[in-house]
């Protein structure tokens, strides 16, 4: 077996002052070895253009730091909508999302993989999704950006909370070449997967592997919980501090699924907080 190559560890970075005076100190404050960042409102559906020379200012320092780079959708996105308009405000996000990715140097750009919202839209939404994103996987090059579908913690009418569900999802979409998986273990466990318990986070990467592929596995959200195992609620909290505990992601480094795959948090606070939880996860890599 090869050397293990260690995953950079970094953190989901506020940028609203900026991408460079706001995003490349925290990333710097908090030890990221790695960084995520919404690139609009995430709770809206206005599209920022951005400024380019911000943007190339951006990626050279994220270059210069090696530092993976990755973009979140909002999470207003829901290609799956029963509702028209919602599902052409998704796509058109998505496209935009990577537009910018681009321009900024982003690995992939994180889309959640959405709800039916009405059981009876259920066979339908998966079709949509499938009308609406193969053409944008389509459209994209070597140079762009992957689409990293990330599972939700299963609340409404969920099309991928399970690891299990992602397989179907993966198939209508053809497992494109352009697809990769974004894991949320506080959405895993919400979702029913008890990574609490030992052998738990080796299982359910041992699951994704068998129904995604190898080499799927493109970015982890590591983030504990404050809810009980299959609560289908998505409250983050630091890691330690939750349901899930530290020793599972110790665990989570050990797997093979996970080499060199960059983990990201999405905890609670910011600075000293957010510090805590990559010096704590670095020290479980690297024990």
């Amino acid at each position: 077996m090869p050397p293990r190559k260690p995953s950079p560890i970094g953190a989901h970075v506020f940028v609203g002052a900026g991408l460079v005076s706001s995003g490349l100190p925290y990333a710097r404050d908090v030890g990221a070895q790695a960084v995520q960042v919404f690139l609009s409102n995430p709770r809206g559906w206005a599209a920022s253009p951005g400024d380019p020379a911000q943007d190339e200012a951006f990626r050279a320092g994220c270059a210069e730091a090696r530092m993976p780079v990755f973009v979140h959708a909002p999470y207003l996105v829901n290609l799956g909508s029963p509702t028209a308009t919602t599902a052409e405000r998704s796509v058109e996000a998505v496209r935009h999302a990577l537009a910018r990715g681009r321009r900024i140097g982003a690995r992939g750009v994180v889309v959640h993989t959405g709800s039916a919202v009405d059981a009876a839209h259920r066979e339908a939404a998966m079709q949509q999704v499938r009308s609406l994103l193969l053409p944008v996987l389509d459209s994209l090059s070597d140079d762009d950006p992957m689409v990293l579908l990330e599972h939700t913690a299963g609340g409404g009418q969920p099309l991928a909370s399970a690891v299990g569900d992602l397989g179907p999802y993966l198939e209508t979409l053809e497992r494109h070449p352009r697809l990769g998986i974004c894991l949320d273990t506080c959405h895993a466990y919400a979702a029913g997967h008890d990574l609490a318990k030992p052998g738990g986070m080796r299982a359910l990467l041992t699951a994704l592997v068998a129904v995604a592929g190898r080499g799927r596995l493109k970015l982890v959200h590591a983030n504990d919980t404050k809810d009980a195992l299959g609560s289908c609620r998505d409250r983050h909290t630091n890691i330690g501090a939750g349901r899930i505990g530290s020793e599972p992601f110790a665990e989570l480094f050990r797997h093979p699924a996970t080499r060199g795959v960059p983990v990201i948090v999405e905890t609670p606070g910011k600075g000293p907080e957010q510090a805590a939880d990559i010096a704590l996860l670095k020290s479980l890599r690297d024990r």
